[in-house]
């Protein structure tokens, strides 16, 4: 379980919340975020709490508000999506400035961009404290499939080494002169797609040969075993649980 370089979502920092088992921080992002999409749409003040609970955890983490907002714009093809529910959905109409719009896709955008933030927030907050290895060690330690592990290991600890591959072939390709300006150098572009392609394939059937001659037999070793104390659950399940009695609370009041 290599792959210990950190990327770029992940925040340095000596916080309790970097300090807590990754599996347990795991275990409360999956947690809070089911607790997010079951709260009814119509429970606005509800959101705000979410907000201010990951808040406190950014807060506590030490994680700047620029930081998250920043990595929040990966957000920005669903915003575009629910900006244009008002206008195409069907139903009941409301005017709002002069413009037309459907209630029922008011509230749709609504739940998209209130669910769909407070998703990726905690997203990014969890791998603002958790560096990828331990991700990997915290996903093993949850007994997901060892083959889905795996994959994201080496999809991981070989992404930076394709990425460099198409660097070396685009400076290739500008070196000899190659500008894509039109649709008539995407044959160019096709045909350097595919030369990746192989060569990363190639790759991987040596990495697998280099794996076998070594004693691989479909499972990687376990390095490090993470365990976690009843206080750090406890800690760590803190951010679901009142999030939990917020939901209880729209549904009911």
């Amino acid at each position: 379980m290599g792959a210990g370089h950190a990327h770029k979502l992940y925040r340095h920092g000596h916080s309790p919340v970097h300090a807590l088992p990754p599996h347990t921080k795991l275990t409360a992002v999956f947690a809070f975020v089911v607790v997010v999409v079951s709260t009814p749409r119509t429970a606005v003040w509800a959101f705000a709490l979410y907000a201010a609970l990951l808040g406190t955890v950014a807060y506590a983490a030490r994680v700047p508000a620029s930081f998250l907002l920043k990595r929040l714009l990966i957000e920005i093809p669903f915003v575009a999506f629910a900006v244009l529910m008002p206008f195409v959905a069907q139903g009941e109409r409301v005017d709002v400035l002069g413009v037309s719009l459907s209630v029922n896709g008011l509230w749709g955008a609504w739940n998209v961009l209130a669910k769909g933030t407070l998703g990726v927030a905690a997203s990014v907050l969890l791998a603002a404290t958790t560096e990828l290895r331990e991700l990997l060690l915290g996903l093993q330690r949850l007994r997901l499939p060892p083959l889905l592990v795996q994959i994201a290991s080496f999809m991981i600890r070989y992404g930076d080494v394709i990425t460099d591959e198409m660097r070396r072939m685009r400076i290739a390709r500008e070196s000899r002169g190659f500008e894509a300006r039109g649709v008539r150098h995407w044959g160019v572009l096709a045909k350097s797609a595919g030369a990746l392609f192989i060569r990363s394939y190639e790759r991987g059937e040596r990495v697998h040969l280099a794996m076998i001659s070594r004693g691989y037999a479909g499972s990687m070793p376990v390095i490090d075993e993470v365990t976690a104390s009843r206080a750090q659950w406890s800690y760590a399940l803190a951010l679901p649980c009142a999030a939990l009695v917020v939901c209880l609370l729209g549904w009911f009041l």
